[in-house]
């Protein structure tokens, strides 16, 4: 019986052909059940040490968890399912993350964090480029007090000519937009009010960017997503994709 927030029929015939093949040597243990117990990890936000029985041992879904993660299993999962890309309207966002406090204590020797201060305490963000779906197409971590824009400029690579570019305020900027241009998109962002140049604004496709909300809700229903708990960055970002992964394989079964 498949309980709930376990991958149903349709996301494993997707997923399924997208891991490492392993044709030697002992056999990998289910690598369903493995990920069902991933899943269950970030959806309730427990320790690995408390993933049922049911997934197996909570070291095997840790060390392929993070196996997978080095070899970029997770990234390319991703970049497969998120192939489809057709909207002709993509936005930017950030959403910050409250760091537990069993997330806040670093390790000798690991790398940027991605944790810093802001008006929520320890926080990191999540900065989410997606379609006029609300399908994320590009994501990265920051500190929490990290500007919005200057973090803009990695995702905006995604950004496919001929679409219109959303924002809020916090992304006018005069380089941001002349990048826009450059790529053959147009930029649809509120000018800040010190702006003294006018810019070409349409408040009805502005009104899409509630999709970008929608993702940042759908994500936040896993709870070891709404929070941090894992104390390096590249781990909780693999958690991240995972997750986005998923919103788009149901995006898929929803028109199958």
């Amino acid at each position: 019986m498949r309980r709930r927030f376990e991958l149903t029929d349709f996301e494993w015939s997707v997923i399924q052909p997208l891991l490492p093949n392993k044709p030697r040597g002992v056999p990998r243990v289910d690598d369903r059940r493995v990920i069902n117990g991933i899943l269950w990890r970030f959806r309730t936000g427990s320790p690995w040490a408390d993933i049922p029985e049911r997934y197996g041992p909570h070291t095997t879904c840790y060390n392929r968890f993070v196996r997978w993660r080095k070899a970029g299993v997770w990234d390319r999962l991703l970049e497969a399912v998120s192939q489809a890309l057709g909207s002709q309207i993509v936005m930017i966002d950030s959403s910050s993350i409250r760091v537990h406090q069993h997330g806040a204590t670093p390790k000798k020797g690991d790398p940027d964090r991605c944790m810093g201060r802001s008006r929520g305490g320890l926080t990191t963000k999540i900065h989410a480029l997606v379609d006029g779906r609300g399908l994320p197409i590009g994501l990265r971590l920051s500190e929490g007090q990290a500007s919005d824009v200057r973090q803009a400029e990695p995702l905006l690579q995604a950004v496919p000519a001929g679409s219109t570019f959303l924002a809020d305020k916090a992304y006018d900027s005069d380089i941001l937009r002349s990048q826009i241009t450059a790529q053959g998109a147009t930029a649809n962002i509120p000018a800040k009010r010190n702006r003294k140049k006018t810019f070409a604004f349409s408040r009805e496709l502005y009104r899409a960017r509630n999709l970008i909300e929608r993702f940042f809700g759908k994500l936040k229903h896993a709870r070891g997503l709404a929070t941090r708990y894992d104390k390096r960055a590249d781990n909780f970002l693999a958690g991240v994709k995972i997750f986005a992964a998923r919103i788009w394989i149901k995006a898929y079964e929803s028109t199958a």
